[in-house]
């Protein structure tokens, strides 16, 4: 059962959830969603509010969801659920359906999916997008070895509206 807590009362490390624990980023509705896994983005404040980095590359489907959505999610699922984040980041949304081959449960709420399994969950609103440019990084040792195929995330700032912890 989910209950809302305020950002500040997130327990866990922000940095072993995100880059250790990993993430899910879905974007979409009960009308069209998808959900794919990531291990890069921050969590803190921004602008006067409590908030979220994400860095999406270009190529992922769930890009149009979060372009053409304002909100989205974050999920944190719980260790025993690593075969499904592996897999979530493994495969497209536009070839399967994740929930399905994974037995992810969506919840349909404020705007965007969750997942039933997930230990918390961060409901976000964006508030402004950028794009990763190669004439940005002061080290070129990033450029090449995180972007061989030059393909440069995007970066989405979102408010955080709403944080879920399952008990």
């Amino acid at each position: 059962m989910f209950r809302e807590i305020d950002a500040s009362g997130i327990e866990e490390n922000a940095v072993k959830l995100i880059s250790k624990d990993w993430m899910l980023i879905t974007a979409g509705d009960q009308s069209g969603y998808n959900t794919m896994t990531a291990s890069w983005g921050m969590i803190g404040e921004l602008w006067g509010k409590d908030a979220v980095t994400c860095f999406i590359r270009p190529q992922r489907h769930t890009m149009s969801f979060i372009e053409e959505n304002e909100t989205f999610s974050l999920s944190f699922l719980k260790d025993s659920h690593r075969d499904i984040l592996n897999f979530c980041g493994t495969h497209s949304g536009r070839d399967c359906d994740k929930a399905a081959e994974t037995g992810l449960v969506p919840v349909f709420s404020d705007g965007t999916t969750y997942f039933e399994q997930a230990k918390l969950v961060i409901i976000c609103k964006k508030m402004a997008v950028s794009e990763i440019t190669p004439d940005s990084f002061l080290d070129s040792e990033i450029d090449e070895k995180f972007y061989p195929d030059k393909d440069y995330h995007k970066v989405f700032v979102a408010r955080i509206e709403k944080v879920l912890v399952n008990d």
